[in-house]
């Protein structure tokens, strides 16, 4: 990096030194921009071949009618566009045509507006409008292009008014000849008469049917004065009328109790598999009640054997405890002991599971009392009782629970993982619920105790809570087997293991007598709990026995004509109830609304037949007489008048006849002149052409300035010592030129500002581009002489040659040979003039990022060339520039 600046300052120390060197230097800056400024000054318009010009053109024309006939001028239009070969018409609608224009793929759009066809037959009404077409360019495409297609959008105009003309002209001359002015003053008169005549001979079939209607209400007028009577009799009834109005509106009050029941007949649809599976239950349950008899009997029987043996224990603990006292002998007792009464201890685990059981049932049986009480048939005292044999039964299942708590308390404690804190915690959680069970049932007491069904919250608050007991006694029960009872039986074990080992503990064995009495004593009242829960639902069992038979035998009977019934219930309730319903409320609404008006009617039709009815049959034959015997003739007049009233108008307008001669001469003069209005749309509006050009020229005088930059100076450093390396010379003499591209960038654009006035809607950006510009085309002139020598001046040359014609910049390149349209996209003069363009027109942004990253890119490539082929490539070059300086003629 440093010999590169080296070369850079050496190069300009070298120029001031000579001050021939510096005039060089400041002539080439200047000369590049003297030739832009010359030329824009000197630019005419071309025209030739523009049919690749392309012009949107969109039609929206609704069409219109004049005299019947239906017109389009827009079709029309169109379709004498598509034989239109001088430009490059091109049919797209609305939207399509914004965006060309847009982005550049339109020079310009017609639009021919909705209302074109109606505003040009206008001009038959006493107030003609001007048409317009919308005309729309984007002049900073071409300024060429700008003038053709203006210049065709005025030819198209011109064609439209004069083939209008023509036709219009003749319709105004031809109702001129026909004219008489003064029907003006009897033209409502005629009108008025026409319209009449037209409207009654119109009317002929309803007055013939009136009349047809009429003879037979003549020949019906008997029957009518029988029910005129009938009528007079109904007046009567017009209090049973309203009763029954009111019974409707009763009946409406109760709807919101009948969708309760509805709802509670869809509810018992829903559930009736679940009906049908407990009944099932039920049967199958009485089928083998015997079974369940048998189980009871069985597990009272284990539960007093049980009790026999912790009795016989809790004998046998004094006795041990008097052996103690003695030293040795009590842990040989204490091992007897245990031994013999291995039995009472492992009855534990199955009693307290019994127990559990029990408990279970006890939170059933709330949910029946709920049950009872939200019956239909609710009987308090009846109530009360069962609320107080269950109550009890929820205040000894809390007891139990507790003292099963602490039995597997002091169980854990013999435990070195505590294995049975889960267990406890969740029956301590029972049995809290019990406690606020119990509190709630209090509640339900104090209700029934005054008569009264209690509330629903409270026998909820219970269901939730016997809800909750259940599901977790369940749960605890689930587990009993895999968790419980290992933990129970460690225990016992381990309790077992203290005692054999007290002869050598003594003290530890004496301290664990009162933890064995307290165990068995509340194994005692556990299965004493069990034993009278049993007791007493044995009692029960013949009774309940009665009633589940009973129960069955009445499912098995009954069913499926429960099932039927409420399928059809339910059937009812969601296909005939809502339009019950809905008729319901359509006869309250019409008792409410309706019916005083009605009765009011009916009282006013009661009178008339009684007052008036001799004076409409006295009318009804008259008219029936004027229908047989004067209408035929009246009919017969009518339709000769309406026909040659038609007949006149199909061929007379005389109504727009007299508008027309009414109208403003001069605005229908006007009219006929120029009746198509061209409305132009300017998109980034350039004021004069030197402008539009200037973008192309700069972008040229940059170029010959950078070809005169590698004419004049040399791309070489002299390198005698050969202390720089080839991309070190290739960088270092860069910089040099692209210095001096840059002032003459900064010439031609401030000139073209500042001297010439050219419009600039982006000045700063018109001169930072031409600065990228200018270093670009410096890049590419410089790359070709360095790396080629001599032969690169001349490939700059054909280079800018080809650019010239394909870039656009003069003439649309679509009106270029392919080969030049070819070459468009892939010349650095194509962006870098659409850059200008855009800083001198109006920014559209994705347009001129594209062109400042395709002039980096090349740029780039430069770059790229100069560092991969300079090497190789200097000797060559430098042999071929030593031989053409032996010509004497190159340099």
């Amino acid at each position: 990096m440093r010999n590169i600046w080296r070369i850079y300052i050496n190069d300009w120390k070298n120029v001031f030194k000579v001050s021939t060197g510096v005039l060089l230097v400041i002539a080439i800056i200047f000369l590049p921009s003297v030739y832009a400024w010359v030329n824009l000054k000197a630019m005419w318009d071309p025209y030739a071949n523009t049919s690749g010009i392309k012009v949107a053109v969109t039609s929206e024309d609704l069409g219109a009618e004049v005299n019947g006939t239906k017109i389009n001028i827009g079709d029309e239009v169109i379709n004498s566009l598509k034989s239109n070969t001088k430009l490059g018409w091109t049919f797209v609608d609305r939207e399509e045509a914004r965006r060309g224009i847009e982005e550049g793929d339109y020079y310009a759009s017609l639009l021919i507006p909705q209302d074109f066809s109606s505003k040009i037959a206008s001009i038959l009404t006493v107030n003609p409008q001007k048409p317009q077409i919308l005309y729309s360019v984007n002049e900073k495409l071409n300024a060429v292009a700008t003038k053709i297609t203006s210049s065709g959008a005025t030819s198209l105009t011109n064609q439209i008014s004069s083939n209008f003309i023509e036709s219009a002209s003749e319709a105004v001359l031809s109702k001129l000849k026909a004219a008489d002015i003064k029907l003006e003053e009897e033209l409502p008169t005629i009108r008025n008469i026409e319209n009449q005549v037209l409207e009654l001979n119109d009317r002929l079939p309803d007055i013939e049917m009136l009349g047809n209607q009429a003879l037979e209400l003549e020949a019906k007028l008997p029957a009518i004065k029988q029910q005129g009577q009938k009528i007079l009799a109904l007046r009567n009834r017009i209090p049973e009328i309203n009763e029954a109005g009111q019974l409707v509106l009763k009946i409406e009050e109760n709807l919101p109790l009948l969708d309760e029941a509805a709802k509670g007949v869809l509810l018992v649809q829903q559930r009736l598999p679940e009906i049908q599976t407990a009944a099932n239950r039920i049967v199958e349950l009485d089928q083998n009640f015997g079974k369940v008899e048998d189980t009871l009997s069985t597990a009272l029987k284990d539960l007093q054997t049980a009790l026999d043996v912790i009795a016989a224990a809790q004998e046998a603990l004094p006795k041990l405890e008097q052996v103690a006292a003695s030293g040795g002998q009590f842990a040989d007792s204490l091992s007897d002991f245990l031994t013999d009464h291995r039995g009472a201890f492992d009855s534990l685990a199955p009693i307290i599971k019994e127990d559990l059981i029990l408990v279970q049932q006890i939170a059933g049986e709330v949910s029946q009392l709920t049950d009872i009480i939200r019956g239909t048939d609710f009987d308090p005292d009846a109530a009360a009782a069962l609320l107080s044999r269950v109550s009890g039964r929820i205040d000894t299942a809390a007891a139990v629970l507790g003292r099963i708590s602490g039995l597997l308390a002091e169980l854990n404690s013999y435990l070195p993982n505590q294995a049975l804190n889960t267990a406890i915690s969740r029956i301590d959680q029972v049995q809290d619920r019990f406690g606020r069970l119990s509190t709630v049932m209090t509640s339900i007491g104090q209700a029934l105790q005054q008569g009264k069904k209690p509330a629903s919250d409270l026998l909820d608050n219970a269901d939730k809570l016997a809800g909750e007991i259940d599901d977790a006694t369940g749960d605890i029960l689930s587990r009993y087997d895999t968790e419980i009872v290992p933990a129970v039986q460690d225990a016992l074990q381990q309790l077992r293991t203290s005692a054999v080992n007290a002869a050598n503990v003594l003290k530890t064995a004496e301290e664990q007598l009162p933890n064995i009495g307290t165990i068995l004593a509340d194994a005692q009242q556990a299965a004493e709990f069990g034993q009278k829960e049993l007791t007493l639902l044995q009692k029960d069992l013949p009774a309940v026995r009665n009633r589940l038979h009973e129960a069955a035998a009445t499912i098995q009977g009954n069913m499926d004509k429960f099932t039927l019934a409420v399928n059809q219930a339910a059937d009812f309730v969601n296909k005939d109830l809502p339009g019950v319903k809905q008729k319901i409320h359509k006869a309250a609404d019409f008792v409410r609304n309706d019916l005083p008006q009605a009765e009011a009617q009916f009282e006013r039709l009661a009178d008339l037949i009684e007052n008036k009815f001799p004076e409409v049959e006295d009318a009804i034959h008259q008219v029936a007489g004027f229908v047989r015997e004067d209408l035929p003739g009246a009919e017969s007049s009518i339709s000769r008048a309406a026909a040659a009233i038609r007949q006149y108008r199909a061929q007379n307008d005389l109504g727009q006849f007299i508008s027309l001669l009414k109208g403003d001469v001069q605005k229908e003069s006007d009219f006929l002149g120029s009746p198509v209005e061209l409305k132009e749309q300017r998109l980034y509006p350039i004021p004069n052409y030197g402008s539009a050009m200037s973008p192309f020229y700069t972008t040229l005088s940059i170029w010959v300035g950078a070809m005169l930059l590698v004419s004049l100076f040399k791309v070489d450093v002299e390198d005698t010592q050969g202390i720089y390396k080839s991309y070190q010379v290739y960088f270092g003499r860069y910089l040099t030129f692209a210095t001096i591209g840059i002032f003459q960038a900064l010439s031609v654009s401030l000139g073209d500002l500042f001297l010439l006035g050219t419009y600039v809607h982006a000045k700063a950006l018109f001169v930072l581009s031409s600065v990228l510009i200018s270093l670009v085309f410096v890049a590419i002139t410089y790359t070709l002489v360095s790396v080629f020598g001599n032969i690169g001046k001349g490939l700059a040359v054909i280079f800018l040659v080809l650019q010239f014609s394909s870039s656009g910049g003069t003439f649309p390149v679509s009106t270029s040979t392919a080969f030049f349209q070819m070459l468009n996209p892939i010349v650095p003069f194509t962006y870098a003039v659409s850059l200008l363009r855009e800083t001198v027109g109006g920014i559209l942004p994705r347009t001129a990022i594209k062109d400042v990253l395709m002039l980096i890119l090349f740029l780039a490539i430069c770059f790229a060339v100069g560092l991969i082929l300079k090497k190789p490539l200097g000797k060559y070059t430098k042999r071929m520039a030593e031989k053409a300086k032996k010509t004497g003629l190159i340099p």
